[in-house]
């Protein structure tokens, strides 16, 4: 299985312990869930604007993303989600799409069927309440990029959304140190923050220049955290992480 876990619904269970620690008893139905695991293209729509799905997406594996597509042919990327994340989780009361949702990379993700993931709510109101905060905590998310592009410069755009996805990525497991991957591309980036390509390329040289960053092959290096959520004026609270810690910088030593 991706990243090491057996099951698949380990990569929920361990997504849903990041926020509320889940009971013994809605862990073992969590992972008993029946599932369909399938393997996705990157850049492919799993659900469209006005698709009726009756099931709902895991992701195991890779990025996907949630976006609106304009009928000139621009978008606007509404958030990133990441392997334990449950994107479409709304689809299963709100039964008409009114967004798309893509994967960003090749994935794997589980499928769960509607009528399945009722039943287990039902008889396991705790794990019901568990993946009800999970949704509210994404609305949290949408709260926070809505007052980054009302109001935050370019610069603390981008610098909080990198603070936002190294700690996401930190919570499940997925950070190296202060690395974490980062799959969009600079024109998916431009997207999600309201920028063009140009100013976001002059953003992140910027970032650079100051060493809070650095970026290749994918990865993203913080150099300096608390320089960079100052920038961004980051207050990890939005994130309702049950260790909501951000990382401590590694002092330098000096000679």
């Amino acid at each position: 299985m991706p990243n090491g876990y057996n099951a698949p619904m380990e990569m929920l269970a361990r997504k849903l312990d990041s926020i509320a620690r889940i009971a013994d008893a809605d862990r073992e139905a969590l992972l008993a869930l029946p599932h369909t695991v399938r393997n996705l293209p990157a850049r492919h729509d799993i659900v469209r604007f006005g698709d009726r799905p009756n099931q709902s997406c895991l992701v195991l594996q890779g990025w996907v993303y949630r976006y609106s597509a304009l009928a000139e042919g621009g978008r606007q990327i509404l958030s990133f989600y990441i392997a334990g994340d449950l994107p479409d989780l709304q689809s299963l009361h709100l039964h008409r799409m009114d967004h798309n949702l893509a994967t960003l990379t090749s994935c794997v993700v589980a499928l769960v069927a509607h009528d399945d993931l009722r039943a287990v709510l039902l008889k396991n109101p705790g794990l019901a309440a568990t993946l009800w905060r999970d949704s509210l905590i994404d609305a949290a998310h949408y709260r926070e990029r809505i007052t980054s592009l009302g109001r935050r410069q370019a610069l603390g755009r981008v610098a909080h959304m990198f603070c936002e996805l190294y700690l996401r990525q930190k919570a499940v497991g997925l950070t190296r140190g202060l690395s974490c991957p980062l799959a969009p591309k600079q024109s998916e980036l431009a997207d999600s923050l309201g920028l063009t390509s140009v100013h976001l390329n002059r953003v992140l040289r910027t970032l650079r220049g100051r060493g809070l960053v650095t970026l290749g092959g994918g990865i993203l290096t913080i150099e300096n955290w608390d320089a960079l959520a100052e920038v961004a004026e980051f207050d990890p609270t939005f994130l309702h992480l049950a260790n909501n810690a951000a990382p401590a910088h590694p002092t330098v030593e000096t000679v």
